[in-house]
C-alpha cells in the first residue's frame, strides 16, 4: 500500500518532534512583574572619547550621530551620559572644566553641550546624565581630593547642571558620583541639598557610580543616606551584584561597562552582558563605555567604542557590530517597560529577557554566545560551556493570546566569516501560544510585537586615509563652534581658541593653554602640558609653530615628534622635545619629563615675546630652529621610531600657540 502524505502534516509532524526535544521556557505575567527596565545607554567621556567627532565633514557627521540616537534606525540609544570635564586626563585625554578658576563661568566649553543637544535633536525623551571624573585644581585646595570642602565641590557640580538648562536648555535628569578611592557620604547629602535648594529636586544621584560596595552597606545603615541615592551604579559588575545591593531595593544599574576592542568578539561581549546583566544582577540599566570611539586610536582603549569615528578628515566611519547588538534590546523596549519575573539561562548556555510595556507588547531577547567570543576586557570571564540548542518558549499570562512575533536575528558565523547582523527574517506565528527556535552558537534573536524595527543605512562614507602629511593652522577661528582647535588632543592641560586683543600684530586669534594649577586627577596627569595630533605612524617630520610664553619666573614651551603615549600614559611620553624657557634658555629631551636631556644651551628667550619654533626629526639625527635661525643639532635615540606631533608647556601656565605646521614624510 503506497501512502501520501501531504505536506501540511509532514511540517506539523515534524514541528511536534522538534517541540518534543525542545527544552521549554515559560513567559508569564501570572506571579507579576520584576524590576522597571531603565535604558540602554553609551558614555561619551572618561575622557575625551568623543573629541574626533565634532571635526567630521557634514553629512558624515549627522551621519554617524543618526546611528547612535535616531529612534528607529541604528542603536537607538535610550541614555546619553557624558563627563563634565574637570580639566584633568581621564583616560584618552581631558575636557575642559565650565570653572577653570573660582571665579570663572563658561558653559559654552568643549562639545559635551553639543553633543546632548545633538542627542535630543533626535531623540527628545533620551536620559541625559552628567558624571565627573576629574576637578580643577582650586577645588582640591592643594590637595588631590575634591571632597575636604563638599559645599564647594556639591555648588560646582550643580552649576553644571543649571548651565545645561539655562543656556543649552538640557535638562540633565542624574548625575553621578564616583572617585575609585572611596566616595564621601557628606558630599553626597550635600548635593542632595544643594540640587533640592536649586529647585532641581527631579535630578537623580547615582552613588557611588563606581563599585557595589561600601556604599550598598553604607545606605541600608544610614536612612538620611538612602534618602539623597535613588540609583547604585557599578562599573564592570561582570553580570554580577552584591547581595547587600538588593536589600537597598534601589535601581541597580551597570553604569559603565564594555570597554571592549568593537570587533565581533567585542559585540559579543555587549550581546553577552546586555542580557546577563539583568538575568544575574538585576540591573536594570547598561551602559557602554564609550558611545563612539572618535578619539586617536593608539591612545589607550582604541576603538573600544559602539562604532568608530577616528577620521574626520578623510570623512571615513565604521559602523561595528556592536550598534546592532544594541539595536536589539533598544529599538523595541523603552525606558519604563519592565522586565518579566520569568527570564533566566537557556538549558545548554546563553540567556533570555523578556519585556513589556504593559500594554500588551511583549520583546524578547535570547543570546548564545560561547565563552570564546564574548569575553570583554573586564572583568576575567569564568568558563562555561554552550552547544546548540532547540528552545520552546511558551506564553503565558496576558500574553497567551499574542499570535505573531517579528523576528531579527544576528549570527556571528566565526567559522565561515560570514556575520549576518541584525536581519529581519519572517515573523513567527504561535501555535497555541508557543514558538520554537533551533538555537545555534552565537546568535542574538529578538521576538517582539513592535513592528517598528529598521536596519538604517547611508551611503558608504569615503574610503579611509592616513592623517594628511601636510597640515598646518592659524587658529584664525572667529567664532569658532567649539572650544578646541581642530584634531588636536589635549593629554594634559587645556588648548584653547584665544581672542589675544592685547597683540595688534598677526597674533590675534591663537591657542591659548589655559589650566594654571593641577587639577584633581582621575589618573596620571603629566607635570607639563601637551597636546597632540597627526599619524602615530610618522616618523620623519618638521614641526613648526610660533610661541609665546606668559610665565615670567618659570615659563616654558615645547614642540615636539615621535610623541609616544598619550592618555593615562602620558607621563610616560618619549619622543623629541624642544623646549624654550622664559630664562633665556633651550633643551632637547627624549621624554616629556625632561629627564633625558640630548643637548641644551643658550636661547635668548624671554616671557611676553614671540619666537618661532621649529623641529626637524630625520632618521636619528635632529635639528632644532629659532626665529628661522638653526640652534642645535643632536643625535636622537632611534626609540621610538615614531609618534605624534605635540605642543606644549612646561607646567601648568598660561601660554599661547600660533601658526602650527607639521610636514612629514
Amino acid at each position: 500500500m503506497c501512502w501520501r502524505l501531504s505536506a501540511v502534516f509532514v511540517s506539523a509532524l515534524l514541528a511536534s518532534l522538534r517541540s518534543a526535544t525542545a527544552d521549554s521556557y515559560a513567559l508569564s505575567d501570572d506571579k507579576g512583574l520584576g524590576r522597571d527596565f531603565d535604558g540602554i545607554g553609551g558614555l561619551s567621556g572618561g575622557g575625551a572619547t568623543s573629541r574626533l567627532l565634532v571635526n567630521y565633514p557634514e553629512p558624515y557627521r549627522s551621519q554617524i550621530l543618526d546611528y547612535l540616537f535616531k529612534p528607529n534606525f541604528g542603536a537607538s540609544l535610550h541614555i546619553l551620559k557624558v563627563e563634565i570635564g574637570g580639566d584633568g586626563q581621564t583616560t584618552d585625554g581631558t575636557e575642559p572644566s565650565h570653572m577653570h578658576y573660582q571665579d570663572d563661568e563658561n558653559y559654552f566649553r568643549g562639545y559635551e553641550w553639543w553633543l546632548m543637544k545633538e542627542a535630543k535633536k533626535r531623540n527628545p525623551d533620551i536620559v541625559l546624565i552628567g558624571l565627573p571624573w576629574s576637578f580643577p585644581g582650586w577645588l582640591g585646595h592643594g590637595k588631590d581630593w575634591p571632597y575636604d570642602f563638599p559645599d564647594v565641590t556639591a555648588d560646582y557640580v550643580v552649576k553644571w547642571i543649571i548651565g545645561a538648562k539655562k543656556y543649552h536648555d538640557l535638562h540633565i535628569q542624574y548625575v553621578g558620583i564616583w572617585n575609585e578611592r572611596n566616595f564621601d557620604v557628606k558630599y553626597i547629602k550635600l548635593l542632595r541639598y544643594t540640587l533640592d535648594k536649586s529647585g532641581l529636586e527631579e535630578v537623580r544621584i547615582i552613588a557611588s557610580d563606581n563599585l557595589w560596595e561600601p556604599i550598598a552597606q553604607s545606605l541600608l545603615l544610614d536612612p538620611e543616606l538612602s534618602g539623597a541615592v535613588d540609583v547604585i551604579g557599578a562599573h564592570y559588575p561582570g553580570t554580577n551584584t552584591v547581595p547587600q545591593a538588593l536589600k537597598t531595593l534601589k535601581k541597580l544599574w551597570s553604569s559603565e561597562d564594555y570597554s571592549t576592542f568593537n570587533d565581533d568578539d567585542g559585540a559579543g561581549c555587549w550581546a553577552r552582558i546586555l542580557n546577563q546583566n539583568y538575568v544575574n544582577g538585576h540591573m536594570t540599566s547598561t551602559i557602554s563605555w564609550n558611545l563612539v570611539a572618535s578619539y586617536y586610536e593608539e591612545l589607550p582603549f582604541g576603538r573600544c567604542g559602539l562604532m568608530t569615528a577616528q577620521e574626520p578628515w578623510s570623512g571615513n566611519y565604521v559602523v561595528s557590530h556592536p550598534i546592532w547588538i544594541t539595536a536589539h534590546t533598544t529599538q523595541f523596549t523603552q525606558p519604563g517597560w519592565t522586565y518579566l519575573q520569568t527570564v533566566g539561562h537557556l538549558a545548554k548556555g546563553g540567556s533570555y529577557v523578556a519585556l513589556t510595556d504593559g500594554k500588551g507588547n511583549l520583546t524578547v531577547v535570547i543570546e548564545t554566545m560561547t565563552h570564546d567570543h564574548s569575553v570583554c576586557i573586564r572583568p576575567p570571564l569564568p568558563a562555561f560551556n554552550l552547544t546548540s540548542q532547540t528552545a520552546t518558549f511558551n506564553l503565558q499570562g496576558s500574553f497567551a493570546s499574542i499570535k505573531e512575533l517579528q523576528v531579527w536575528r544576528s549570527q556571528f558565523n566565526f567559522k565561515t566569516q560570514k556575520p549576518s547582523f541584525f536581519e529581519k527574517l519572517t515573523a513567527v506565528k504561535l501555535v497555541n501560544g508557543s514558538f520554537t527556535l533551533d538555537l545555534a552558537e552565537d546568535e542574538v534573536y529578538t521576538l517582539t510585537t513592535i513592528t517598528t524595527g529598521t536596519k538604517g543605512s547611508y551611503a558608504d562614507p569615503p574610503p579611509s586615509a592616513r592623517f594628511p602629511k601636510a597640515y598646518k593652522d592659524n587658529f584664525n577661528a572667529q567664532d569658532p563652534p567649539f572650544s578646541e582647535a581642530s584634531n588636536f588632543a589635549d593629554q594634559t592641560g587645556v588648548f584653547e581658541y584665544f581672542l589675544n586683543t592685547s597683540d595688534p600684530g598677526p597674533h590675534v586669534f591663537t591657542m591659548r593653554q589655559v589650566v594654571t594649577q593641577r587639577p584633581v586627577t582621575w589618573t596620571a596627569d603629566a607635570d607639563q602640558t601637551v597636546s597632540v595630533i597627526g599619524d602615530f605612524q610618522w616618523k620623519n617630520m618638521t614641526v613648526t609653530c610660533d610661541v609665546f610664553m606668559e610665565n615670567v619666573k618659570n615659563g616654558g614651551v615645547f614642540i615636539a615628534a615621535r610623541v609616544s603615549k598619550g592618555g593615562q600614559d602620558v607621563r610616560r611620553a618619549k619622543g623629541v622635545f624642544f623646549w624654550v624657557f622664559a630664562n633665556g634658555t633651550y633643551s632637547v629631551t627624549s621624554d616629556i619629563g625632561g629627564q633625558t636631556v640630548l643637548t641644551q644651551g643658550k636661547s635668548g628667550t624671554e616671557a611676553f615675546t614671540w619666537y618661532s619654533l621649529s623641529l626637524t626629526v630625520q632618521g636619528q639625527k635632529a635639528s632644532g630652529m629659532l626665529n628661522g635661525k638653526l640652534l642645535w643639532t643632536s643625535s636622537v635615540k632611534p626609540d621610538p621610531p615614531n609618534g605624534w606631533a605635540a605642543i606644549g608647556t612646561a607646567s601648568f601656565e598660561l601660554a599661547q600657540f600660533d601658526n602650527f605646521a607639521v610636514v612629514a614624510e
